[in-house]
């Protein structure tokens, strides 16, 4: 893993060192903390940084007959810690293995292979760096020259680490996401109940009847435009796009307020009623709205009663997409009303169908108004990104791509954009000499600095507040 890590040729190496490697990083994506970068936290050692919230490394340690006490249990960090590093070793070929190398030697500047052999001596190097002052949360986004940072947010949070943030001056803008999952799950109606209290808290809002839930929801959403939000996110099976009338929706509105279960039916109703006036509501403050489609989430129900959610009990689900897909997006468009939109696969099997529907509603008015979005969660990989920028590339236009994100709870997480660009300099450089693409590195190399970084910027309208490479 050195400087040519991944570039398999003289022209990948030169895009990457010239254009790519030195970019600023916009990841307009993430599950970092903002209550950790407004507190400067300082991690108390690299288990803390590294495996405290990290279900990817988790699931490689239960497959290698770790016990869940040395993962989300009671060991101590350093007894954890010890157990990734035996872990480790076996993860040839998971994206894991490069990722953790690449964090050590790019954070901590660590060239040896993490095993049992070395892992009391990385443990306590990478531990005593992270008590360093250089090596508070503000400080690894400054190491890893991260440009702008969009965090995940719920309608209901109040956003005070994002006001504290912007007050202070702290010079990387840390920006929210309106993530309103949770305002739309109504299959249980205890958990609703307890959601709707909250809204009505942090809004200032009774909510009696629908009317009054769409405006306190609507004005979490004015809220989150005022704290500087301009992205908002769904994470769904499927889109819901299933025919509806108010007075269906107020209906069933009513029933789930005073407990009742709603059938499957109204369930889908209530859904596609509410994405449709969180889409218009983007549209009409030109926010970008990203929809992650596929995940069959929370399997393992011993394991999720033990544990909770987003503990490493997730896999690619197998729903049909596409014609609720088109429907969703055909019914904005009717309307006038679809604004830009990000679109991410989980399933492979969908990776042209995503491609060619982002390419269904591309207008003209915007370039790469619809995008089909980076390679996510378990696609996040090098042969899921050389997949997602072959089927972009063969069925739209790789050059107004808006390139990749961490979608990490890791402050150590962003050597993942230079793993994307480090294959997508190698797709590029290796095209060339074989005479696929043109010899003309200046031409490419802007290209390739437009994936990177500046279409990302002028897509979101980040431009004043980013810095501009041209």
């Amino acid at each position: 893993m050195d400087e040519n890590f991944l570039l398999q040729n003289k022209t990948a190496e030169n895009l990457y060192h010239t254009y790519a490697k030195n970019l600023p990083l916009i990841d307009y994506h993430c599950h970092l903390s903002p209550k950790q970068i407004a507190e400067d936290y300082q991690f108390k050692n690299i288990t803390d940084a590294w495996l405290a919230a990290d279900h990817y490394k988790w699931r490689a340690m239960r497959t290698n007959a770790v016990s869940e006490n040395f993962c989300t249990g009671n060991a101590s960090d350093f007894e954890k810690f010890i157990k990734w590093a035996e872990t480790v070793p076996y993860t040839l070929r998971n994206p894991l293995y490069h990722w953790t190398h690449l964090e050590l030697q790019r954070y901590f500047g660590i060239d040896e292979l993490l095993s049992t052999d070395t892992a009391e001596n990385i443990y306590r190097t990478c531990s005593e760096q992270l008590q360093s002052p250089a090596f508070t949360v503000k400080n690894l986004l400054r190491k890893m020259n991260v440009a702008l940072v969009c965090t995940t947010d719920d309608p209901v949070d109040e956003l005070q680490y994002h006001i504290k943030l912007k007050k202070e001056g702290f010079e990387i803008p840390i920006l929210p996401t309106f993530r309103p999952d949770k305002a739309m799950e109504i299959s249980s109606p205890e958990k609703f109940g307890s959601y709707l209290q909250q809204l009505e808290a942090v809004s200032n809002h009774s909510i009696l009847n629908f009317n009054d839930y769409l405006k306190a929801l609507k004005s979490r959403h004015d809220y989150f435009a005022e704290i500087g939000c301009g992205v908002s996110d769904h994470g769904l099976e499927e889109i819901y796009a299933e025919n509806f009338t108010s007075v269906e929706i107020e209906n069933i509105f009513d029933k789930i307020r005073v407990g009742k279960i709603l059938n499957p039916i109204e369930q889908l109703k209530f859904k596609s009623a509410m994405l449709i006036h969180f889409a218009e509501w983007d549209y009409e403050k030109g926010w970008v709205q990203q929809f992650h489609l596929g995940a069959l989430r929370n399997n393992n129900e011993r394991m999720i009663k033990r544990l909770g959610a987003d503990t490493g009990w997730d896999s690619i689900g197998d729903f049909s997409q596409a014609k609720s897909l088109a429907r969703f997006l055909s019914r904005l468009d009717a309307d006038d009303k679809l604004g830009k939109t990000i679109l991410y696969n989980l399933n492979p099997a969908d990776n042209a169908l995503f491609a060619t529907m982002a390419g269904n509603f591309n207008d003209g008015s915007v370039a790469g108004k619809i995008q089909y979005g980076a390679a996510w969660w378990f696609l996040d990989q090098k042969d899921g990104m050389i997949n997602q920028i072959n089927a972009l590339s063969n069925m739209g236009l790789l050059s107004k791509f808006v390139g990749m994100l961490t979608d990490s709870r890791s402050f150590l997480s962003f050597p993942r954009h230079e793993y994307f660009r480090r294959i997508l300099c190698n797709l590029f450089g290796t095209e060339i000499e074989q005479g696929e693409l043109p010899n003309d590195i200046e031409w490419i190399g802007k290209i390739i600095q437009d994936i990177c970084y500046r279409n990302a910027r002028n897509y979101f309208g980040w431009e004043k507040i980013t810095a501009d490479i041209s």
